[in-house]
């Protein structure tokens, strides 16, 4: 008796050459499982073997089964070449393609479409191995689509939640169409509102509503091509929605308004309305109303109030018979005057402008402190005082007027400098570091150098004219 393991080893090995057997079989031959041809074109059933034509002996053939119909031989084959077409009818309207075992349609009709079998043996002669290969190619044909029209209906502007909205998309040529609707270039899908056909070519919108308004389109295809239509805009009568009352003027807290005593103030009722929606302002006061004027602005003096005041502006839309309305409270008080408010607005400002003077002040002091180490430094101008160089050497003096020839001319006075007192007075002016700490004292000793100078004797030095 066998034991288990050995059995069970050997079902594995047989399981296996089973699968591995499969997956060769399954690489021998590809086909594709779907063609789409048009119609008046030709298609190729292309094949696509994986081995080497000349080691194996092939002998098959292709059957036609059509929607509804029974299996059709159309011809058989033996290597490469057929050796059998089933009738002469079917002798033009298909061909078959060696070396691969291919089939050609050369024009398609609708009595091409349906599924195309390939039955096929392969004897491979050096393995002396017969391997069965069955495959199916499924063909449709189709007419490219034409450019699809839509229409609208009704036509005119719609009012919301009461009219309805059909659009019908159309085509003049095309097989197996599909339809698609966009709104602003975005697909719409099946909702509470939106209704489709069951190719999608009508869409119902019931009712329509402001979030409907856009621009329609309608895509048409099918396997083969595919187009869209020009767009078609849908107007839908709306409103009121949004009612707010605004004003430039007084402060707003809430649906309060305060403003100062004598202000005229102007009000605005504003609303999202197709077409633009009626106002109606009314006053409430002792618990009772009145109207005050009909448009869109209220004109109001605030002298002619009391210390509070309600309002209510209630808009009204003509053609969608729809109302909304909101109330406010006017209040006078005081706020200040434009004038108080520009200083306080201003000084907001002031450590700004504070800021930036200091910034200005210290920079200009640096300038002015560089500019005087560099350009005018109280030593230099001391030395080039002292060390000015006379015009001409020392004369005799002459007193009297021996010649008054001589006398006339130009003269020019020349200080000596080799008196003690004006060199001890520069020198010990140059010595002390005090005038260099001290801007008056500075003044005070080139003032006091000046007078000294301008004491001492002078040499007349004429020049002849």
């Amino acid at each position: 008796m066998e034991a288990p393991g050995r059995r069970t080893f050997v079902a594995l090995c047989f399981y296996t050459a089973l699968l591995t057997l499969s997956e060769v079989n399954s690489e021998f031959v590809h086909v594709p499982s779907v063609l789409n041809g048009v119609k008046g074109k030709s298609l190729l059933l292309s094949v696509e073997t994986h081995f080497q034509n000349e080691d194996v002996e092939i002998q098959g053939s292709w059957y036609q089964t059509r929607p509804g119909g029974p299996k059709t031989l159309l011809v058989t084959f033996h290597n490469h070449s057929a050796i059998m077409v089933a009738t002469m009818r079917q002798r033009n309207r298909f061909f078959f393609q060696p070396p691969n075992t291919s089939l050609l349609i050369p024009r398609l009709d609708e009595g091409a479409e349906g599924d195309y079998h390939l039955d096929l043996d392969i004897h491979f002669l050096q393995r002396q191995e017969l391997v069965r290969v069955e495959r199916t190619i499924h063909v449709t044909v189709d007419v490219p689509v034409s450019t699809p029209v839509i229409q609208k209906t009704p036509s005119s502007t719609v009012v919301e939640d009461k009219d309805n909205v059909t659009w019908t998309c159309l085509v003049e040529n095309g097989t197996r169409v599909q339809y698609q609707w966009l709104r602003n270039n975005m697909p719409l899908d099946a909702s509470d509102c939106y209704q489709f056909s069951q190719d999608n070519s009508t869409l119902v919108i019931s009712p329509v509503r402001k979030k409907d308004i856009g621009q329609y389109r309608c895509l048409a295809r099918n396997h083969i091509s595919q187009r869209q239509s020009h767009t078609l805009d849908l107007n839908v009568f709306y409103g009121p929605y949004n009612l707010a009352v605004k004003s430039d003027h007084g402060l707003r807290t809430g649906e309060v308004f305060t403003v100062n005593p004598g202000e005229l103030v102007f009000f605005d009722c504003q609303a999202d309305s197709n077409p633009p929606n009626s106002c109606m302002w009314i006053s409430k006061a002792n618990n009772a109303t009145e109207v005050i004027t009909v448009g869109l602005r209220l004109e109001v003096t605030s002298y002619k109030l009391a210390q509070a005041e309600e309002f209510l502006c209630r808009a009204f839309n003509n053609v969608t018979q729809k109302q909304d309305e909101t109330q406010f409270t006017l209040v006078v008080a005081s706020l200040g005057t434009g004038k108080e408010r520009y200083v306080q607005e201003s000084n907001s400002f002031s450590p700004l402008a504070a800021i930036t003077l200091s910034c200005l002040f210290i920079t200009g002091c640096m300038l002015l402190v560089y500019f005087i180490k560099t350009c005018h430094h109280p030593k230099r101008v001391l030395m080039n005082i002292y060390n000015r160089p006379l015009t001409e050497p020392k004369r005799p003096h002459r007193s009297g007027h021996e010649d008054a020839t001589e006398d006339f001319g130009i003269y020019e006075f020349v200080s000596i400098p080799g008196k003690m007192e004006s060199t001890q007075v520069c020198c010990m002016s140059c010595n002390n570091s005090a005038w260099y700490k001290s801007p008056s004292f500075l003044l005070e000793h080139l003032f006091h150098i000046v007078v000294t100078l301008g004491n001492e004797p002078m040499l007349q030095s004429p020049h002849r004219g």
